[in-house]
Formats: C-alpha cells, structure tokens, sequence
C-alpha cells in the first residue's frame, strides 16, 4: 500500500502574521531597555560582612561636684588662689551670718539705756526728749474693793440713758493735730498698744512685731511753720520716741498699780521687761533661767492690791506668777492646755478669779486660791469653762464681772458674772452659769496681715457705765457696752488701714487703734 502524501501547512491570515510581528517587535524593544538599564545603574555593592558582637563593658558612673556659689574675686580681696583658704573664708562667712541671724532673735538680759537702744529713723529721732515731758507723773495708789458699777446702776438704766451714752460715744474725734499717716508710732506692725493711766494728758505706747516699743504724748502742740503764707508747707512731724526693748513681738503692755513711771511690757522673746520712765532704764524682770529656752510670753495683767505679783500667759499653754521681789527662777508655772493660751485677764476687783482663751477653742475661769494637785499637775483649779465652734482669741474681765471674748466663728461673746465676789475658793460653775449672756456677730477673720482683734474693756469708767471696744475690719473702732449694745462705730479721714489693736484709756473717754503700718488712730 502506498504512504499516505503529506498535507501542506495552511496558509497563514494576514491578521496571524501581523500579531507574531508585533510581538517580535516588542521582545526587541524590552531587550534593548534592559541593556541601556544595565548601562546606567549601578550594580549595588556586595554586603559587608558582619563583625562578631563584642561583650559589653559596664562603665563606673561619673561623680559630679555640688554646685559651688558664685565665685569672687580672690585678687581683689588679697587672697592668694590657695583652694583651702578660699574654701576655708567661705565657712567663716557663713559662720558669721548664721550668728548674727541668732543674735538677732536673742533676748538682752541686762539692763538697757533707752539712749543706747533708739531705734533709728527721722520719725523717732526725738529719743529721750520725747520723754520729758513723762517725767514727775502722779503718783496713784490702790484701791482694791472699789465698786464703779451697781446693780441699782444697772435696774435705773432706761432707753434714754442709752440714747445719751450713744450720742456721746460717737461723738468722739479723730485727733486733729495730724493726720494718722503722720503717727507712725512704731516701725513695724502694731500687736499691742496701753494708755498710760493719768488723766493729765492722753499718752499712748505701743509694740510692734520685731520688739520696738513706741510712745507719743497727744498733748503737744505742732511746732508753727515759719512762712505761714506759703499753704504748702510742710507741717513738722510729731514728737515720737521708739526703743528696741525686745528682740521679737511685744505682745503686752501693763501699768504699775502704784508707780507712775514703771510700765511691764511682754514679748515672744521669753522675757517681760519694767521701763522707768524717769530714768530711761529698761530691766528685765522676768525670762527662763536658760537663755535658750524659749517661752514666748502672750498676755500680762496684774491685781491693783498686789502690785509687787504679775501674772503671765504663754503660748505653750501655761500660766505662769512672778514675784518681782524674788528671782526669775522661783517663779510659778502651771501648764494649763496643751494648746497656746492667746490672752487673759484678772478680775479687777477680785484679781484671784482668771480668765483665759486658747486655740483649744475654749473660754475657761481659773481660782488662784486654790492651787491642787502636784508636780507637773499642779494648776490653779478650774471653776467652769465654754466651748466656741472655733478657736478663742482672748478673754477680757470687766470690774462689774463680764467677761467679752473674741473667737474665730465670727463672734463676740459676753458672759455675765455678778456674783463672782462670792464664789467659794475652788467652786464648780455650771453649764448655764458658763452659758454666754449675748453673742454679737462680727467679722474676726484677720487674715495674716493683720492682728487679731481682741475686746478690751474701760478698766475704771468715771460714769460707771461698763463699755469695751473692738478692732472692726471695716476700718472702724466699734464700741460696745456690756449688755452688747453697740455705742458707736469709731471712724475718720485718713485711716487706710485696719485699726485692728484697739484700746480703752482705764478711766478718760480716750480710744486708740493701731494698724498693721504702725501707725495710731485717736480719738478723744
């Protein structure tokens, strides 16, 4: 059988052979890319080989010298640049400054010259001149037992009495002679004041915050200007005489009972001083045995019948009694409360009966006849005491037996005491005797810059009518009388600030306020 003939492929399209063109076409172009590409580029380095890690060595931490204080010029203070005397004269600096810091705050036990211890300043340049005219004062005497108001005072008061008492109250003056900006009785801030008891002539002290004791006679008469044409001359500054009695604030002021010329002032300092006013010489008559320790001294009052006893608060809580005829370190100390004891008072007419006011929010009544219990126990007995919302900043006795105290929930409470006379020594007062009489709202929120406001009575009114008065935030003196009644708000041109220290003359219609520039309102 013959093989079968092979077919012959068939024709290729047009289309076919056009498509294999262009493909053909295309591997042409991409292979002449590449080769251009390969041409251009770089071909990328070969990687490095990788180096064997090495064990880490811990390193020791760097010491860093303290900051040294700003360096000084040794050549101008002809030292060499030998590190151990520079180093050696750094010390000393601060050796020094560190006692002249503590040396400040040291109380002076000695005796001190008033023309020694002036404080300087053109304000107080008077010195001792200043104090001339305080010489040969009156002598005053006792008078223990002496009533100045009566229950038939009390039942014959009527309204009308009390219109009279008010209009004649608020009918005081600022003092006209200069203005308060020109009174600037003590340099730093005033945290207590006393008038001195004559009637001749109003003479006020006062204690600021650093211990300078201030003292200006309101009696003097401007020196007259020598041009009296010229209206814009400048008036002459008051007579004013300050002294550095204490090394830090004078937080007392009490006048001796039987000499004119010997005012005690109290300071935190630890130390109450006596000034003799006719020879100039300022005594410490009380501070701790040690000089180091430190009793800062609140409060002083003294009984008219015991003019030689004083007694004393301090702001660890005690109570303490001195006789001044005996040493410093016989003196008696009772702690009364863990808790600073901000001011007391004695009872006028029967000095024996204490009252005091604490930061641990109470008001308490104290008998000095009857001292029990023994060792560090041992304190006066506690007749009877009344709790305020919060803290109690004084207790002030009335010679009628009110006593007014000041607290930090805003008010004013009078309690009532006329039967104090016949207390038995030791007696237990009950709740409702210890109840106050009368609460009067006001603002005692003082703050920091300002002293806190403390009630003080008029010791021995000459009218018989028991009245106090009051620092007022408002920039007032306000003046209350023993029921509570408000007498008068106390006010004038020129006070800027609150006049925040405020005091009774013992007997005279007189009022002076201090405020935290050291500057006295008056008002007479």
């Amino acid at each position: 059988m013959a093989p079968a003939a092979k077919e012959e492929p068939a024709a290729m399209s047009a289309f076919e052979r056009k498509r294999l063109e262009n493909i053909a076409n295309n591997n042409a172009i991409l292979s002449e890319i590449s080769t251009t590409a390969a041409k251009i580029i770089p071909k990328p380095a070969p990687p490095k080989p990788k180096r064997p890690s090495a064990p880490r060595v811990k390193r020791e931490p760097v010491q860093r010298e303290p900051l040294r204080p700003t360096r000084q010029s040794s050549r101008l203070a002809g030292l060499g640049a030998d590190a151990d005397v520079l180093k050696r004269k750094a010390e000393v600096e601060a050796e020094v400054e560190a006692e002249k810091a503590k040396a400040k705050k040291m109380r002076i036990s000695g005796d001190l010259n008033l023309g020694d211890i002036q404080v300087e300043g053109r304000k107080w340049e008077a010195g001792l001149d200043g104090l001339a005219g305080l010489k040969g004062l009156p002598v005053r005497g006792a008078q223990p037992g002496v009533r100045t108001f009566t229950d038939e005072d009390v039942k014959s008061t009527t309204d009308k009495g009390l219109k009279d008492l008010r209009l004649r109250m608020s009918g005081l003056k600022l003092y006209e002679k200069w203005p308060v900006q020109d009174i600037k009785i003590v340099p730093q801030r005033i945290y207590s004041m006393g008038f001195h008891p004559t009637e001749a002539k109003p003479i006020v002290f006062a204690g600021d915050k650093e211990g300078a004791m201030g003292v200006f006679d309101a009696s003097q008469e401007p020196s007259k200007v020598e041009d009296d044409e010229d209206e814009e001359a400048e008036l002459p500054d008051p007579v004013i005489s300050a002294f550095k009695t204490h090394s830090r604030t004078i937080s007392s002021f009490h006048f001796s009972p039987v000499d004119a010329n010997a005012v005690f002032s109290a300071s935190y300092d630890s130390s109450i001083r006596k000034l003799d006013l006719d020879k100039g010489i300022s005594t410490q008559v009380f501070a701790p045995a040690d000089p180091d320790e430190d009793l800062p001294i609140s409060a002083i009052d003294m009984a008219t019948s015991e003019p030689n006893i004083i007694i004393f608060s301090t702001l660890q809580g005690s109570l303490g009694r001195h006789d001044l005829r005996t040493k410093p370190s016989t003196a008696e100390l009772w702690s009364l409360t863990d808790q600073k004891i901000g001011g007391f008072s004695l009872h006028p007419l029967h000095p024996h009966l204490v009252a005091t006011a604490s930061l641990d929010r109470t008001l308490k009544i104290w008998d000095l006849r009857k001292i029990q219990g023994k060792g560090s126990a041992r304190a006066p007995a506690l007749l009877g005491s009344h709790e305020s919302r919060l803290s109690v900043s004084h207790a002030s006795w009335s010679s009628a037996g009110h006593v007014a105290t000041s607290s930090y929930d805003d008010r004013i409470k009078i309690y009532s005491f006329p039967d104090a006379g016949t207390w038995s020594a030791g007696a237990e007062l009950s709740e409702s005797q210890m109840a106050p009489t009368r609460e009067i709202p006001h603002n005692n929120q003082t703050g920091r810059w300002v002293t806190i406001l403390k009630p003080q009575w008029q010791r021995s009114p000459r009218d018989g009518l028991q009245k106090f008065v009051i620092g007022n935030m408002n920039r007032f003196v306000d003046v209350f009388a023993a029921d509570g009644e408000q007498l008068a708000q106390l006010d004038g041109e020129g006070i800027t600030a609150v006049p925040a220290v405020a005091h009774f003359h013992p007997t005279m219609d007189w009022v002076a306020g201090g405020n935290a520039s050291g500057k006295l309102c008056l008002w007479m």
